[in-house]
C-alpha cells in the first residue's frame, strides 16, 4: 500500500484518498437503500451508515494492499 498518491504534483495521504472513495461509494448504496425502502428495517440510520461506511473502508484499503 502506498503512503502517498501523487496527483498532479500533490502528494495526498493514501488513507484520504481512500477515504473520500468510500464516502461516494457510501452514499451511492445508501440512495440504493432508500429507493429498495431497506432503511425501514435499520434501527438507528446515522449508526448505520457510519458502520457501511467503516466497512467500505476497511474494503478498499484491503484492495489496495493487495495490489
Amino acid at each position: 500500500m502506498p503512503g502517498e498518491i501523487d496527483l498532479y504534483g500533490i502528494f495526498l495521504p493514501a488513507l484520504l484518498v481512500y477515504a473520500v472513495l468510500a464516502l461516494v461509494l457510501k452514499e451511492l448504496a445508501s440512495r440504493m437503500l432508500v429507493r429498495l425502502g431497506a432503511y425501514r428495517f435499520v434501527w438507528h440510520r446515522p449508526l448505520f451508515d457510519l458502520a457501511l461506511f467503516v466497512l467500505l473502508l476497511g474494503g478498499i484499503t484491503a484492495l489496495a494492499a493487495r495490489i
